[in-house]
């Protein structure tokens, strides 16, 4: 393969479906799909609070508007940091859910937090998960990472620039130790403000994504792939700096 048979992709992996409790009916999966490819963004990840519910609907409504839709979940640690679970495949998803809601106590009141919609990729509704998907889990971060890895996927710490449910905000550091595969900024910094103000990052990778709740925030913050094509193992050769693949943000 020749360095000319690669190019830049754009990719926002960081959009919550009407499964997240503080996201609209709006971001159904075909508007999701239809906003994203609006916006000329090539790549997508379903990151629903503790759920991955909806990322196969959203998966089959990408197919059919030949954009890739990565399943993921943005998962609350007992520290109360939000980090999020990336995988290839829908089972691998399917099997860090089923890991966080052992571990997800409390039953949601819609009046109080939201709706949890479960919809198909026609938008028709199949039900309300009834779990409480806004709250913590009672696993460590540590934890959380090493479960994602042990599956394959690319963890990132999320919105580490925000006062709450940051990494930064929420322990003051990034832990040594803590094995993820990069951290994500929000649209309101940009990486030179982040290294500067958050020195704890070092050389891990940096993602920008929207944390999208409403459909015009798709997009509102990406990331670049330098790749052969749109998927999840280009993703990671970008990640690692491999092969010519490169990314930024």
């Amino acid at each position: 393969m020749r360095n000319n048979d690669l190019k830049w992709y754009t990719a926002d992996l960081h959009i919550h479906t009407c499964l997240s409790p503080c996201a609209d009916w709006a971001m159904s999966p075909i508007k999701i799909v239809e906003k994203s490819r609006k916006k000329g963004i090539d790549i997508i990840a379903i990151c629903d609070h503790n759920s991955a519910e909806n990322a196969e609907a959203v998966i089959n409504a990408g197919k059919k508007k030949g954009l890739c839709v990565l399943p993921g979940m943005e998962i609350c640690s007992r520290e109360e940091v939000h980090i999020l679970s990336i995988f290839e495949r829908l089972e691998q998803a399917v099997a860090m859910q089923e890991y966080v809601y052992s571990h997800l106590e409390g039953v949601n009141n819609p009046e109080v937090w939201g709706y949890q919609v479960v919809a198909d990729e026609n938008d028709k509704v199949i039900y309300e998960n009834p779990k409480l998907l806004i709250g913590a889990t009672t696993l460590g971060l540590g934890k959380i990472a090493d479960m994602i890895n042990l599956l394959d996927g690319i963890s990132i710490a999320a919105h580490i620039d925000r006062r709450t449910f940051g990494i930064i905000s929420q322990l003051g550091f990034i832990p040594i130790d803590l094995q993820i595969d990069g951290v994500e900024i929000s649209s309101h910094i940009t990486v030179e403000e982040a290294l500067e103000k958050i020195p704890d990052i070092g050389n891990k990778p940096c993602f920008a994504s929207s944390d999208a709740h409403f459909p015009d925030d798709i997009g509102k913050a990406n990331t670049r792939f330098f790749i052969m094509e749109p998927a999840f193992a280009e993703i990671r050769l970008a990640i690692q700096k491999k092969k010519g693949r490169r990314m930024e943000a």
